[in-house]
């Protein structure tokens, strides 16, 4: 099948159709321009369509018990593994990801689905003693009804499925509103993989649209009680705000200021690996990644090696047609993108930067560059760089390090690099942040791991019993065996 024939439509209640707006949104293959779909926008009516269908079938879904809940996303599981090719195809064509890439984010979420079906059967309330004698107390976890979910278009699959899968499994219904630029990886696909798991209709519904069309009903809609969100920290704090003016439960996966750093007791193999580790985690995705370590602190000791061994491997890397299995980093995701990279980088070297690699320009391609000697006020420092531009800053000891990597608004993830496992461990545990990695990259994600920042990087949490806290409620019954006594 031709994904961007068929499934680029809005999928409401079980249905595929088009949407009622007056204008398209079109889907551009962001490496040669290609046109892959257009699809006419999702109206405000079509938003209260998809989540009165949603509240419509949630009872029942929950209802049918954890088990065949479980079936459905097994099956889920194994539809998605069958379209591996296909789906990895359409990551290279709509996001102008790398094959490497493409094949990375089917397999992990394949892995997080794989996970989220065990949550259906596994999640437990508990029996607590009372106060009371002869009195019980139970508490049961049970969905929270209908939630909705707006992703981003970097890893639109995996990012949309960890909120969605374990969703599904809890016993919700769910909304999701894929990114304009990835409307059928993050909303179409997803559809299509449930649909042919046989999901009841109305259980998850896509919406291809834009505020300029909906405005804020896709939050601000009474059915929704949690919102999930992946995205920017501006976008975020109005995604909270109105969330606010109606008590609804927010996740907020927000922007990142990663920071990668390496000690000064790196030997030869350990510089080595350091190096690995950085260029990973700052190009991978062409650096359009949250987690991405946009600061890169190097002891100062070590400082001229690194940059050498560092600058030279990133000047290796291929710039070019995502879909050729030798290119290292694709396109950015578009001309606007592209322009505002550029320009970063111009103010930077204008302000006193060093361009130890400048990397050109050519549409939609932005080649690696590698810039130190900033002055400690830039505001490079201290903003979310979504693009293939690394900033090297030497540090002198270890204390320096932690200031300056605190020294950001932001605190999503990180990694520090040091022969001394507990040495990195306990350097780790002063970072403000949400994950930070010993002797590994700044982006890592695990179905079993709590995923979240501190800071303006987000609010709660996903993954493994996070997904548990985000989608259920708590409901306390207790019970009085015998005759309860009363001090009135």
């Amino acid at each position: 099948m031709s994904f961007f024939t068929e499934l680029a439509h809005q999928y409401i209640d079980g249905e595929w159709r088009t949407g009622r707006g007056s204008w398209d949104i079109i889907d551009f293959n962001p490496y040669n321009g290609e046109k892959l779909a257009a699809l006419t926008v999702a109206t405000g009516e079509e938003v209260d369509e998809a989540y009165r269908a949603a509240a419509r079938a949630q009872p029942a879904w929950a209802a049918a018990g954890p088990h065949e809940r479980r079936k459905v996303l097994e099956r889920a599981l194994s539809v998605l593994v069958s379209l591996r090719e296909e789906v990895a195809g359409a990551i290279v064509a709509e996001l102008g990801g790398t094959w490497a890439k493409a094949y990375f984010e089917v397999d992990l979420a394949a892995e997080f689905v794989r996970h989220a079906a065990s949550y259906a059967v596994g999640t437990e309330g508990e029996l607590l003693p009372s106060l009371t004698p002869g009195k019980e107390n139970r508490v049961y976890r049970e969905p929270v009804g209908v939630v909705g979910v707006i992703s981003p278009f970097n890893y639109p699959l995996l990012v949309t499925l960890k909120s969605v899968a374990p969703a599904l499994a809890l016993g919700n219904a769910v909304v999701v509103k894929p990114n304009q630029n990835t409307p059928v990886v993050g909303g179409g696909v997803i559809a299509h993989v449930f649909e042919r798991a046989g999901l009841p209709a109305g259980l998850l519904n896509v919406l291809v649209t834009d505020i300029a069309e909906i405005g804020d009903a896709l939050i601000e809609h009474p059915v929704p009680k949690v919102i999930s969100f992946s995205g920017s920290d501006s976008v975020g704090r109005h995604v909270a705000a109105v969330a606010a003016r109606s008590l609804k439960r927010t996740v907020l996966q927000l922007s990142g200021n990663g920071a990668f750093v390496a000690l000064d007791d790196l030997g030869e193999e350990g510089l080595d690996h350091a190096v690995e580790a950085a260029v990973f985690s700052r190009f991978v995705y062409q650096g359009q990644v949250c987690m991405a370590a946009n600061r890169i602190f190097v002891d100062r000791r070590l400082e001229p090696e690194f940059s050498r061994r560092f600058t030279a491997r990133v000047a290796a890397l291929r710039t070019g047609d995502p879909a050729d299995p030798e290119t290292d980093l694709g396109p950015v995701i578009n001309p606007f993108q592209a322009e505002a990279l550029t320009a970063l980088v111009e103010r930077a070297v204008a302000d006193g930067a060093t361009a130890l690699l400048r990397g050109r320009t050519v549409g939609n391609l932005v080649e690696p560059t590698v810039l130190t000697g900033l002055s400690a006020n830039s505001p490079l420092l201290r903003q979310e760089i979504f693009g293939p531009i690394a900033l090297l800053v030497p540090f002198d000891g270890e204390e320096e390090a932690v200031r300056l990597v605190n020294d950001s608004p932001y605190g999503l993830a990180g990694a520090v690099h040091t022969a001394d496992a507990e040495r990195g461990v306990a350097f780790a545990r002063r970072i403000e942040t949400g994950m930070m990695h010993v002797n590994g990259s700044t982006i890592d994600d695990d179905p079993v791991a709590a995923f979240g920042g501190e800071k303006l990087s987000g609010v709660g949490r996903l993954n493994g019993p996070a997904c548990v806290d985000a989608f259920t409620t708590q409901r306390w019954i207790s019970v009085q065996h015998g005759r309860g006594t009363y001090p009135l």
